[in-house]
């Protein structure tokens, strides 16, 4: 505390991050709260650095807490004592020019384990059962399309029973796992990193009906899954990418598509969050498209509040959180 009895040691916290429940109660007690997210910006705002460092000097900020802002730069030389990123992987944040300065970095790991994990079902069954394309026949009037009734046209195997290839075997991927497991399916998991995932990539591939991606992207796995692992997996096998677009071959996996050597793709994530209206993979009816909502829930931005309040809580009783990206600053 500061010997000066008429100032006060509590924070003023900028939050351009979503920030609900129990987290943003949590914070409001220990710091001057100045709650301005993104998210209900219309055009979005995404603000840089400098326009950070603008915001934390007009608010008297000494905490910041982002989620999609970008904290470099100028708004690192603003005597900040705490950054919040509410993601799992601080990558919006500069944390080699934070820790050089001192500065605290907190993360929330596992915030979207549940919500991509629910999506990552939903992706499976909406392609196993056709659930799109069924859609629209209702909508269009079109229960009997070509002469056909809808039992010829949508009949799948079951998933119980069936075996699923978790690739990745992190926060996501073990809520995943757990979900197809009450499906009724047999799972198997493929990660150097996790002594539960017991076959490599290969055998997995080869084994498995479904195959679900969940590894987090780094050189290593950048183009994972490409030509020759999908000539790998098994004829009518469903491929899942819940993650990023960078861990499998588009091209690879089109043609795959195309030669009926896979029975259908869910994909939730594109390069350049885009994908074009002529692409290939729009026009296949076994393939289905969602553009990147796999973490968007309420439940994930309660998460991530809780997640970095705790840990701004022990920063300032002097202790270390567990989701605390840079230790060595409190040294």
């Amino acid at each position: 505390m500061c010997d000066d009895p008429g100032v006060t040691d509590r924070p003023t916290a900028l939050v351009t991050a979503p920030f609900r429940g129990e987290g943003l109660v949590t914070l409001r007690s220990v710091a001057d709260v100045v709650l301005d997210p993104w998210i209900d910006h219309s055009p979005i705002r995404i603000l840089n650095g400098e326009q950070l460092a603008e915001r934390v000097t007009a608010e008297g900020a000494d905490v910041l807490i982002v989620e999609s802002d970008f904290v470099s730069g100028s708004v690192l030389d603003r005597g900040l004592r705490a950054i919040g990123s509410c993601r799992g992987d601080p990558n919006n944040v500069d944390v080699a020019a934070a820790t050089a300065r001192g500065i605290p970095v907190l993360r929330a790991p596992g915030r979207n384990a549940d919500a991509v994990a629910e999506l990552t079902v939903a992706l499976l069954l909406a392609v196993n059962r056709g659930l799109v394309r069924a859609d629209r026949d209702v909508r269009e009037g079109q229960t009997y399309r070509d002469g056909t009734i809808p039992y010829q046209r949508f009949r799948a195997w079951q998933l119980a029973g069936r075996t699923a290839g978790v690739v990745g075997l992190g926060a996501v991927g073990r809520a995943t796992k757990w979900r197809l497991e009450g499906l009724g399916m047999r799972v198997i998991a493929s990660d150097p990193y996790s002594p539960d995932a017991t076959h490599s990539l290969d055998d997995l591939l080869a084994e498995s009906d479904v195959v679900s991606m969940h590894a987090m992207v780094t050189p290593e796995t950048t183009g994972l899954i490409g030509a020759d692992q999908f000539a790998r997996m098994r004829d009518g096998a469903i491929f899942l990418n819940s993650a990023r677009a960078l861990l499998h071959d588009t091209d690879a996996l089109v043609a795959a598509l195309r030669s009926g050597h896979l029975g259908g793709a869910g994909l939730d994530h594109f390069e350049g969050e885009h994908l074009a209206v002529d692409h290939p993979l729009v026009a296949m009816g076994n393939v289905v498209l969602t553009p990147h909502i796999g973490g968007a829930t309420y439940d994930t931005e309660a998460n991530h509040s809780k997640l970095i309040a705790e840990g701004l809580v022990a920063l300032l009783a002097g202790d270390k959180p567990d989701n605390l990206v840079n230790p060595e600053v409190l040294a």
